[in-house]
This record gives structure tokens, C-alpha cells and sequence, in this order.
């Protein structure tokens, strides 16, 4: 089983949900986040003064799926996330030692 984790664009957010219940995930955990990458941010003016954003709001999607899914939901998530813009995000992928579901003690993939 791997963890994959996705840090994108919030607008893009609907699309990559939508395009993850396409390929069969059933579960996602979607959280806001802030940060920076080799955007490291940009100038905005608000009622004439000039600042600085240095972290800039993104949302991170984390699924865990067996193995013979990742490919499928990591392109899925790079065809849906992408704009060609600088800040298009990350995705990080992890293997997953063992899930384990609280509600029954199910593990392995079982759980996922």
C-alpha cells in the first residue's frame, strides 16, 4: 500500500476530488494548507498599501491505496491539477507500512 499526498491549487480542488471517485478511491482526506515553493510568494495591494504574501494557500489531498493503484490516482491527479503555471504543487508518495481501520480492527488493505 502506498500514501499518496498531493499539495495543489485550491480552484483545482473539485476537479481532482471528481476525478478520484472516477477511478474508484473511497476515501480522501482534504486539509487547507499555506506554504511556498519556488514561488516564494508575491505582492498584493489592499486599499493602496503594497505587502508581501510569503505563504500562499494551497490544499493537500492524502490518499492511501494498494499499490496497483498508484499509478492510476497519481495520474489522475497530475492530468487534473495542472495548469502549466509555477505553483501547480507536489505530489509525494509513500509506502505505507499497515492501515488499520478503529471502527472494526481491520488491516492491510482491508482497512483502506
Amino acid at each position: 500500500m502506498v500514501k499518496i499526498e498531493a499539495v495543489i491549487k485550491p480552484f483545482k480542488l473539485d476537479a481532482v476530488r471528481d476525478a478520484l471517485a472516477g477511478i474508484g478511491v473511497r476515501g480522501m482526506t482534504i486539509t487547507e494548507v499555506r506554504g511556498f515553493g519556488r514561488q516564494k510568494g508575491h505582492r498584493e495591494l489592499f486599499r493602496g498599501s503594497e505587502y508581501v504574501v510569503e505563504l500562499l494557500p494551497k490544499m493537500k489531498i492524502e490518499v492511501a491505496v494498494s499499490d496497483d493503484m498508484e499509478e492510476t490516482v497519481t495520474r489522475a491527479i497530475l492530468e487534473h491539477a495542472h495548469t502549466g503555471n509555477i505553483g501547480d504543487g507536489k505530489i509525494f508518495i509513500s509506502d505505507l507500512k499497515n492501515v488499520i481501520r478503529i471502527r472494526t480492527g481491520e488491516t492491510g488493505e482491508n482497512a483502506v
